[in-house]
């Protein structure tokens, strides 16, 4: 069951500086957005006094998963705040974000009905950060992107998909390892690779129960109890709804996308986001098989949660692909 506990994990905060006698150039600067009721805070990455630049919002991970990319469990990653500098290097100004739950947002409103955050808060949250980042004045309006790592992508793909009147149109897409499904089907193809046939019985009895009557059972087998309890039931419920294959679907065709997947990520295999390749076909898409890349964007061909806070560089695979990328 580690390896289905292996999808939580979040970052610190960490800010970059010059070094030299003269203001930076690129500045990160705090900053906060309010989203139904809850203050969020970010850092907007962005050039003082420089001329307009294309922008991107940067969704992190799910779980306790902060702007930068840290957690109590994975430690200080920092890929995210990474994945800004690089972007920064390429005249692309950046938001990233504590979304609720983690780093100085916290749970705000809901700090006394925790069940009620749910997909939907997070999706909240991510409108709100674009709408913010679009608003910006050196923001190019017309040259708007969403930058995602695994969960992340379904609301990436949200904010793409998002019609209403006001929402800010979503110039590309960045998927780095994205989930694949719906939840409880990813859950259950790691519980069916590594689980005994009575754990893999039980498992699947509690997804029809969970699905068809929205209750969870008792004494679930160690691992699968902590991934699904009453606890957390209705954001388990509210997540399993969302089929990221639907939503890739409904992205419009202009949009230039980037998808990745790596044969040593074993939260998003590149066989296992092949129904998502299809359904993004209609798009300007990109695909890159990444080699040796662990979920986190770094060069790991075993994927560890130990090494996830090592201070490595993004991957040039990554790197590579990305520079081919941003000036579409």
């Amino acid at each position: 069951m580690k390896a289905v506990a292996g999808i939580f994990f979040s970052l610190i905060l960490l800010v970059t500086a010059c070094g030299s006698d003269e203001a930076p150039r690129w500045v990160d600067d705090d900053v906060t957005f309010t989203a139904d009721g809850l203050t969020i805070y970010g850092t907007y990455r962005h050039e003082r006094g420089g001329p307009t630049r294309p922008a991107a919002l940067l969704i992190s991970e799910s779980g306790n998963t902060d702007r930068n990319g840290d957690n109590a469990v994975a430690g200080p990653v920092g890929n995210m705040r990474q994945l800004a500098e690089l972007l920064s290097d390429r005249g692309i100004a950046s938001l990233r974000y504590d979304k609720i739950g983690t780093g100085k947002t916290g749970l705000g409103p809901y700090a006394q009905r925790p069940k009620d955050v749910v997909s939907s808060v997070y999706t909240s949250g991510a409108k709100a950060a674009v709408s913010y980042l679009a608003e910006q004045p050196a923001s190019d309006k017309s040259h708007i992107s969403v930058y995602a790592v695994g969960e992340g992508a379904v609301h990436a793909m949200a904010l793409a998909t998002d019609t209403h009147v006001g929402a800010p149109k979503i110039h590309s897409l960045a998927l780095f390892q994205p989930l694949p499904g719906r939840y409880l089907d990813i859950i259950t193809n790691r519980v069916r690779a590594s689980a005994s046939p009575e754990a893999l019985k039980t498992w699947l009895a509690a997804v029809e129960q969970i699905r068809t009557k929205g209750t969870v059972p008792p004494n679930l087998p160690e691992g699968l109890g902590a991934l699904v309890n009453p606890g957390n039931i209705n954001a388990v419920i509210e997540a399993d709804k969302i089929d990221p294959v639907m939503l890739a679907a409904k992205v419009p065709a202009s949009t230039p996308v980037l998808l990745t997947c790596s044969d040593a990520d074993k939260q998003a295999t590149c066989e296992s986001i092949q129904p998502l390749v299809d359904a993004l076909q209609h798009t300007e898409l990109t695909m890159v098989d990444l080699k040796g890349v662990s979920h986190v964007l770094r060069e790991d061909p075993t994927d560890n949660v130990a090494n996830y806070s090592k201070q490595d560089p993004l991957s040039p695979q990554l790197v590579s692909a990305l520079d081919a990328f941003v000036g579409k």
